[in-house]
C-alpha cells in the first residue's frame, strides 16, 4: 500500500526516478541507463518514468537540474557564510569539481554538451545552470576585493575564465586522465589556476587558497 500511494504521488516519484538515474549513473555508467533498466531498478515500468519524462534526453536533463539544483543550494550557504573570501573560493573550487571518474552530474554534464548543438532545450538549459555558476562566483569575487582579501580585479572575466579551466580539469577527470594525492581529483591544479588568476591583496597580509586549508 505504500508503495502503490508512493507511485502516485508525482512530486515523490519523479524526485526518486531521478534519484535512482544518478545512482545507476555512478555504479554502471551511462552507456547502461536506459528506460527499462530504470524501471527494474525501481520496480516500476518503462512507461510510468516515460509518463513524467517524455525521453531520455528530458530524463538526463532533468538529472541534471536536480544535481544542479541541490548545489546552487549549497552555493548559496557557502556565500553567506562568515569565512574569509580565500576559504569561500577554496570551497567553490570543491564544490564543482567532480569527486572522481564515476561523478554522475559530471557523466551528464559531458554527454549533453555532444547533444547541445542541435537541442534547442538543451542549449538554453546549460546556459542557465552556467549562468548561476558564473554569477556566484563573480559575486565572491567582488566581495573578496572590497575586503581587500584579492587584488582589484575585473571578476566577471575571471570568473570566466577560471570556470573554463574548471571545466576543462573535470572533463580530464571523467576521462580518467586526471589522478592524484589529493581525495578530490585535480584540486590541487584548481587551487593552482586559482592563485594565477585571484592573487591576494597586494599588502602582503591576507592569505591565498592553498593545499593546506583545513578540511
Amino acid at each position: 500500500m505504500a508503495g502503490a500511494a508512493r507511485r502516485r504521488d508525482g512530486n515523490v516519484t519523479q524526485e526518486r526516478i531521478l534519484e535512482e538515474a544518478m545512482t545507476a549513473i555512478a555504479e554502471d555508467g551511462l552507456a547502461s541507463l536506459t528506460m527499462s533498466a530504470l524501471a527494474e531498478r525501481l520496480g516500476t515500468s518503462g512507461g510510468h518514468i516515460l509518463y513524467y519524462f517524455g525521453s531520455k534526453d528530458l530524463l538526463l536533463l532533468a538529472a541534471l537540474r536536480w544535481s544542479e539544483a541541490a548545489l546552487a543550494e549549497e552555493r548559496r550557504v557557502l556565500l553567506a557564510r562568515r569565512i574569509t573570501a580565500e576559504r569561500k573560493l577554496d570551497l567553490f573550487l570543491r564544490l564543482y569539481l567532480p569527486r572522481g571518474p564515476r561523478d554522475p552530474r559530471w557523466t551528464l554534464w559531458i554527454e549533453l554538451w555532444a547533444r547541445t548543438p542541435g537541442n534547442t532545450a538543451l542549449r538554453e538549459a546549460q546556459a542557465e545552470l552556467d549562468t548561476g555558476w558564473q554569477e556566484d562566483l563573480e559575486a565572491l569575487l567582488t566581495a573578496g576585493v572590497a575586503r581587500r582579501r584579492f587584488a582589484p580585479l575585473d571578476a566577471a572575466a575571471r570568473a570566466s575564465e577560471l570556470l573554463a579551466l574548471l571545466d576543462g580539469l573535470s572533463t580530464r577527470v571523467v576521462l580518467g586522465e586526471e589522478t592524484g594525492r589529493d581525495p578530490r581529483p585535480a584540486l590541487e591544479a584548481a587551487r593552482s589556476a586559482a592563485r594565477a588568476l585571484v592573487p591576494p591583496y597586494p599588502s602582503g597580509g591576507q592569505g591565498t587558497v592553498t593545499a593546506r586549508q583545513p578540511r
